[in-house]
């Protein structure tokens, strides 16, 4: 959030959103190319995510992703 707001936008900027999910923009970009959390909208040249669609991806992250072994396994 910035300095001074205090609450989370309902539209957030690429970085903001990386921040709101806790990832670094690299991971928030891979994931959102992979369809792991959601694509942005677009109004007048700005870029946003909205908030409460992230908050739902979040959700459905899996708990825990194991082990690449057992991956691999199929365990």
């Amino acid at each position: 959030m910035k300095p001074g707001l205090h609450y989370a936008p309902l539209g957030m900027s690429r970085e903001e959103a990386a921040r709101y999910v806790g990832v670094g923009t690299t991971t928030f970009d891979r994931m959102v190319a992979e369809g792991v959390m959601p694509r942005p909208k677009r109004y007048r040249g700005r870029v946003l995510w909205n908030r409460v669609a992230l908050e739902l991806a979040f959700e459905d992250l899996p708990e825990n992703e194991g082990n690449m072994i057992d991956k691999i396994l199929g365990l």
